[in-house]
């Protein structure tokens, strides 16, 4: 069962506050392209590529500012992305399967990989994320997986 979100984000580039939306349980499949994103070491989105635009709803003024986790559904287990956020801050590649959520409400299944993006220091600077389309049989693993994570941090 779904949460109501309710949630706001605020963009930091524009002060604009958004309202994310309230699930919806339907699915638009990501049919593959080229989905990329990069942020600052905070996680506020500094680019977001048309097909990423196209796959979330939102607009370029929407996303460039506001925190990434501006599209993290709510069914998405807080452990998924502290485990994410120790190997990027390590400097690692990290690849998982996520399930977000459009400003419509409904989801998308991707499977994403976040890298580093450094100075010339070796010091991280940034982030960078791709997409690619997802196996049908890993998506029904993650989401039973997923359910079961969100009930134990919920307990």
């Amino acid at each position: 069962m779904f949460e109501k979100m309710g949630k706001t984000i605020k963009n930091l580039k524009t002060g604009a506050v958004i309202t994310k939306p309230d699930p919806v349980d339907e699915e638009v499949p990501f049919d593959g392209g080229v989905m990329i994103t990069e942020t600052d070491p905070a996680g506020i989105i500094t680019y977001a590529n048309r097909k990423f635009r196209e796959m979330t709803g939102y607009d370029k003024e929407e996303l460039i500012g506001s925190p990434h986790n501006i599209n993290r559904h709510p069914d998405m287990p807080k452990a998924a992305f502290a485990q994410m956020w120790d190997t990027i801050k390590r400097g690692e590649m990290w690849e998982g399967y996520v399930k977000n959520m459009r400003k419509d409400g409904k989801h998308y299944w991707v499977i994403v990989w976040v890298k580093p993006k450094f100075d010339d220091n070796g010091n991280i600077v940034g982030y960078i994320a791709g997409r690619k389309v997802p196996d049908r049989q890993e998506v029904e693993k993650h989401a039973k997986l997923y359910k079961q994570m969100r009930a134990q941090e919920e307990a």
